[in-house]
């Protein structure tokens, strides 16, 4: 008996995921994390409008998911200012890259990003046979003319850019990147990541024409609104990109539970405040802890924070092993030089703790 006949596509990736999960970890570890500081999450949790929402709608998990997220979308438009036509939701940021990529990307195409920019955007690229033209970052910061310019040289038919950034946790005005898009070349669309707008300083969004076809936008409950869980992601643009989703997206993707929970965690916008001061005292905690340990954070315009080590890649991985080694849970970026760091994420103050009492030991037993 033969087994499935994969495309040659498909037979020549590699079976990886971009990102190693805790859970993967623990059960590998034999015991459990301390604190979970790696993923980005928000734990701070969602709001409790959203989850008391997310439990009312539990005993109607017998009934599919409104299809086309009617009420979401209502919501989010009137909440953005721009009509239902001009969104689409999905499941999370990443389900929505994907329909993004098959929707555009075929074998050979080129697409353009930053080298060591959010990996699981590669991921979908390659899995649709499309070839991915990297540039490397201004410093700690993604380099949006230098993207532009890239993507006219090769031809792109998609450029991918965060704002703020994942891993660094920095930022661009969104004057800044009101000026890429009048600059995106013809037959390209700009692909915007605001997963962790909702926690960046004022200024930051740009103000685009949601019908601007040369951009669309893409944002999460994940982080602000403390849904990683739920996978509700959303994308704003023009009505034409936006109605091409329904000829490839799972339509019955969202359950009636997350549906719920993103409607209500959107009208309590009291909450998400609540969240930003959160995490902003978070990130100053952390903040202390690394100079404390003579090491120096990185301005952050998200819930997790760059710690540069002071070293190189191979230092930052030690201190990364150590601290899993002792129950804190971490992530660093994957490039050179942005690898010289380890990536915290911001928590409740017990994990915050943990971290704080961790640190030392780890950065002692990477020294010696």
């Amino acid at each position: 008996m033969t087994g499935p006949r994969y495309t040659p596509l498909a037979a020549s990736l590699p079976a990886s995921v971009p990102f190693v999960g805790p859970e993967t970890q623990e059960r590998a570890r034999g015991r459990a994390f301390t604190a979970r500081l790696g993923a980005n999450e928000n734990g701070f949790g969602p709001s409790p409008r959203a989850i008391e929402a997310m439990r009312a709608a539990a005993a109607e998990t017998w009934m599919y998911g409104d299809p086309e997220n009617h009420d979401l979308r209502s919501a989010l438009a009137a909440h953005h200012g721009c009509g239902i036509e001009n969104v689409v939701v999905g499941e999370g940021i990443d389900g929505l890259l994907g329909y993004l990529v098959r929707l555009t990307v075929g074998p050979g195409d080129p697409v353009v990003t930053s080298d060591g920019a959010y990996p699981t955007f590669n991921f979908h690229v390659a899995g649709f046979g499309g070839v991915l033209h990297k540039v490397p970052y201004a410093g700690d910061h993604e380099d949006p003319w230098a993207l532009v310019v890239q993507a006219a040289g090769c031809g792109a038919k998609l450029l991918y850019i965060s704002n703020p950034d994942n891993p660094m946790g920095s930022h661009l005005s969104g004057a800044r990147i009101a000026q890429m898009v009048e600059a995106v070349p013809d037959g390209c669309l700009m692909l915007l990541d605001e997963a962790y707008i909702d926690l960046a300083p004022a200024g930051t969004a740009a103000q685009i024409d949601p019908a601007d076809p040369r951009v669309i936008r893409l944002r999460t409950f994940s982080k602000g609104y403390g849904m990683a869980g739920g996978r509700v992601g959303y994308a704003i643009g023009a009505p034409e990109l936006i109605s091409a989703f329904n000829k490839i997206r799972n339509h019955f993707g969202m359950s009636r539970i997350s549906q719920a929970g993103a409607l209500a965690a959107l009208a309590d916008q009291n909450w998400l405040a609540h969240i930003r001061t959160e995490v902003a005292a978070a990130r100053e905690t952390l903040a202390r802890i690394a100079r404390t340990n003579g090491l120096t954070p990185l301005p952050s315009a998200t819930n997790f924070l760059a710690i540069d080590c002071g070293a190189d890649g191979t230092f930052a991985r030690r201190v990364l092993g150590h601290l899993v080694d002792a129950g804190i849970f971490v992530r660093m970026p994957f490039v050179a030089p942005h690898d010289r760091c380890i990536r915290v994420s911001c928590g409740p103050e017990a994990e915050m703790l943990a971290f704080a009492e961790a640190l030392p030991h780890a950065l002692a037993a990477a020294r010696a």
